[in-house]
């Protein structure tokens, strides 16, 4: 990554305390990098090829870890594309059984992979809410940056998921937009309404749009640099750094677990190997019992930071103002 000024010291410039944890709300799970896209924006460098995932201990330890960890109300799943992980179905009825809501973090197209036909189903039956991959509303912009065949793939699988119920109360299905080049993204109200006209022509319903920075590391980085615009990007950021949105970012109330058990502030800390640390050693699931002891830690930083604070800001969740 091409220098940048450090972000602690944009936060103290503009009168701003360093980061540190709140009363942690959300569990978000990485079970790893094996996904059947292979993503020219992804952080995470997910791929078919990728080894790496949860084995079964790590993911019976952060269900125990949740059950002890009351302040925790929603678990996030994600990969790589979670469903793809022999402990999905375990991690998600677990995790309900305990009463808290699931999000599932889920590229569509994984629901025509072979033997994944069921998916549909277990979502709607485990009340699970999805955010789904959909980087645009042509077939062109989504292809270019997913691969071939993949937009119609998608509308053919939004489809199916509205006929069984998603898109309208109670089961939510959410978008995510991310840009195709080295730039922010546009406005979220305006761009979740363009989506709405474009894909209701489909006959496609969704209930939100989520607007997601591109982060400058792993996949998108090396795309940065193939365009000589990796100096330029991280300019883009740092210049239109937003005071406001710092104080809503997502690693405050958030515990990002990866696929070996190593706890992170965030899923960007976890692909940057920046983890949660305590005296110098870097923390574990086997380290914490309720995640509320996490509270009120320093928040590990670096340029990629910059990613979430530009412009409206940026989250698991879209736009932070």
């Amino acid at each position: 990554m091409v220098s940048a000024p450090d972000f602690d010291a944009t936060l103290r410039k503009h009168g701003l305390e360093p980061l540190r944890r709140s009363a942690p709300r959300t569990l978000q799970i990485n079970v790893g990098k094996l996904c059947n896209q292979a993503c020219h924006h992804c952080h995470v460098d997910a791929g078919p090829g990728r080894k790496e995932r949860m084995a079964p201990a790590a993911a019976q330890r952060l269900m125990e870890i949740l059950a002890a960890s009351p302040a925790v109300t929603a678990v996030d799943l994600t990969g790589g594309a979670p469903e793809l992980n022999d402990n999905f179905r375990y991690l998600v009825e677990s995790a309900r059984a305990m009463g808290r809501h699931v999000m599932v973090r889920c590229n569509l197209t994984v629901i025509f992979v072979p033997g994944m036909e069921w998916l549909p189903e277990f979502y709607r039956d485990a009340q699970v809410e999805l955010v789904c991959s959909l980087p645009c509303y042509t077939e062109e912009n989504v292809e270019q940056q997913r691969g071939k065949g993949v937009f119609g793939q998608s509308v053919a699988a939004l489809r199916l998921l509205n006929k069984r119920g998603y898109g309208r109360p109670p089961l939510g299905l959410n978008l995510v937009y991310n840009p195709l080049g080295a730039f922010l993204p546009p406005a979220q109200a305006e761009l979740e309404a363009r989506y709405r006209v474009e894909l209701g022509a489909l006959g496609v319903e969704f209930d939100s749009l989520f607007t997601i920075t591109n982060m400058p590391i792993k996949r998108f980085a090396h795309q940065l640099r193939s365009w000589g615009k990796e100096a330029e990007y991280m300019s883009l950021l740092v210049n239109h750094f937003n005071p406001g949105a710092a104080g809503e970012l997502m690693c405050r109330s958030l515990v990002s677990a990866g696929y070996d058990g190593t706890l992170y502030d965030c899923d960007f800390n976890q692909m940057l190997e920046m983890p949660l640390t305590l005296d110098g050693r870097r923390l574990t699931i086997w380290d914490v019992g309720d995640l509320g002891e996490l509270e009120s830690a320093s928040i590990a930083t670096g340029p990629h930071c910059f990613g979430c604070t530009a412009g409206a800001g940026s989250s698991c969740g879209g736009a932070l103002t």
